[in-house]
């Protein structure tokens, strides 16, 4: 208890003694959840008490690479304004003491449980796993009751991210990330009565996948009599616009049998299409909404050439969605709420650009929303420029939409891609140093950091052999913080 004490005061301690430099940065972000100080990594513990919405992160106080994580803590009425309450968790404990790792919460007789890995590293260099638990009365003080799963046969330390949730046989389960021992990728399933003592299920999967060789973060729900296990498989090699980045974040889709394994009907699809997208996590809320956040990162790419860097802080959460399964995919569209951030509006409706024609306005704050709508039929090219550093492009002919950007690390231009059939609707969240550009309300998502230097403005330009017709709405996003 002494040592957890001080952790949680050293990090305090922290947060007060760089708040001026971390306020400072221009690329601090207005209506996302960041860190207060140093590295944000994994959501974790994603869920709605009592009316109020929790959101625990992956968190190193101390620097802005990674180390021995803490939980980090936030709470919201609305899934908009965030409030910070006290760190949840400290690497304090000989089951924990190398990084509470992710995990999850659920509630139960009028408690909330904390489920997450407790990392623990030998001085040889190897490492101990622990599938752990924490318990709270009041959602923001919690007592940690130690391991509740050892490491089973067939499987590396490389174990971890417990997502529990209730079944409809009120057993309680709970699905893990891992490495089986010929080091490939998995995710395992445990069945409990009590939430202290578990059986091992084995593999959640029916068969073999064989994708990555670690799945991390892994989440199962049921949406639309659909089963969806989401996870984040490393160590897939790029193949044509698929798996661009270092790590990826997808779904496969199947149905839950008898013996509890997920017999896969669609292979592996990834969520998101931008630069940076990791480990999300969903949520069941009041309204029985399926809500997911990600983390706006990957690790090992690039994390230690940000900008932000200077400023003592690193990384934030993507938005909040609500995701929907139609057209025999995952849909992702921007929470209701976040309408409520929408001051200032200026519309350009009945817009018409003849071929080779550009139209272009101002953005009056670096937080704002965008919706273009698009009749772009007989347009080879559309091209949206902003703030001269991003570039959304798509080509009818090709049926390729694009995301370019300036990097942050050499400044040349960087691209992610993918087929599309047709472009109808886009609606851009601009943050001061992000973007979230929803596709054809959800059809397809892309997710970046970017540093612009320069520029306020947005240039679209139509190349192609007739008019294109849009209705182009801007919103002024008020600050957060």
């Amino acid at each position: 208890m002494e040592r957890d004490q001080q952790l949680k005061s050293d990090a305090l301690k922290e947060i007060l003694k760089y708040k001026d430099e971390v306020e400072s940065d221009p690329y601090r972000l207005h209506y996302h959840v960041m860190p207060p100080v140093g590295l944000l990594n994994d959501p974790n513990g994603f869920i709605q008490w009592k009316g109020t919405y929790h959101l625990f992160y992956q968190w190193m106080p101390f620097k802005t690479g990674h180390g021995p994580k803490f939980w980090g803590h936030y709470t919201s009425k609305d899934l908009v304004h965030w409030q910070e309450e006290p760190i949840a968790l400290a690497p304090s404990d000989w089951f924990d003491k190398d990084g509470c790792y992710s995990g999850s919460a659920i509630i139960h007789q009028d408690q909330m449980y904390l489920f997450y890995t407790g990392n623990v590293k030998r001085e040889d260099g190897t490492r101990e796993s622990y599938q752990c638990v924490a318990i709270s009365k009041d959602g923001v003080h919690f007592e940690k009751k130690g391991p509740v799963i050892t490491l089973p046969n067939g499987y590396t330390p490389h174990f971890r991210d417990p997502k529990v949730w209730q079944g409809k046989d009120e057993l309680w389960y709970m699905v893990i990330g891992a490495q089986k021992e010929n080091l490939e990728g998995d995710a395992v399933l445990y069945q409990s009565h009590d939430l202290e003592n578990w059986e091992f299920l084995g593999s959640i999967m029916d068969k073999d996948l064989s994708l990555g060789y670690m799945w991390e973060c892994p989440d199962y729900f049921e949406l639309n009599g659909k089963g969806i296990l989401l996870f984040s498989p490393q160590g897939l090699k790029a193949s044509g616009f698929n798996y661009q980045n270092v790590y990826q974040s997808g779904y496969v889709i199947g149905d839950m049998n008898e013996q509890n394994k997920l017999q896969v009907q669609k292979g592996f699809c990834e969520l998101d299409r931008g630069f940076e997208f990791y480990a999300p996590q969903t949520m069941l809320d009041e309204q029985s909404r399926r809500i997911l956040i990600g983390w706006m990162g990957v690790p090992d790419q690039d994390e230690d050439k940000q900008p932000t860097i200077d400023h003592k802080w690193v990384h934030s959460m993507t938005l909040p969605r609500q995701l929907t399964w139609k057209e025999d995919k995952l849909y992702q569209t921007p929470v209701k709420e976040l309408e409520t951030l929408r001051s200032k509006m200026v519309n350009h409706s009945d817009l018409e650009l003849d071929v080779n024609e550009q139209f272009s306005f101002e953005l009056e704050n670096s937080a704002s929303e965008i919706e273009a709508k698009i009749n772009s039929e007989g347009t080879s090219l559309l091209e949206i420029n902003i703030r001269d550093n991003v570039r959304i492009i798509f080509n009818s002919n090709q049926k390729l939409f694009t995301l370019e950007r300036k990097s942050y690390v050499d400044g040349l231009v960087e691209r992610r891609q993918c087929i599309l059939d047709h472009l109808s609707h886009l609606q851009i969240f601009l943050d001061t140093s992000s973007i979230e550009v929803f596709v054809n309300k959800g059809e397809e998502v892309f997710t970046a950091r970017f540093f612009p230097y320069k520029g306020k403005d947005v240039r679209i330009r139509s190349i192609g052999e007739k008019k294109i017709q849009m209705e182009v709405t801007c919103w002024t996003i008020k600050r957060d913080r």
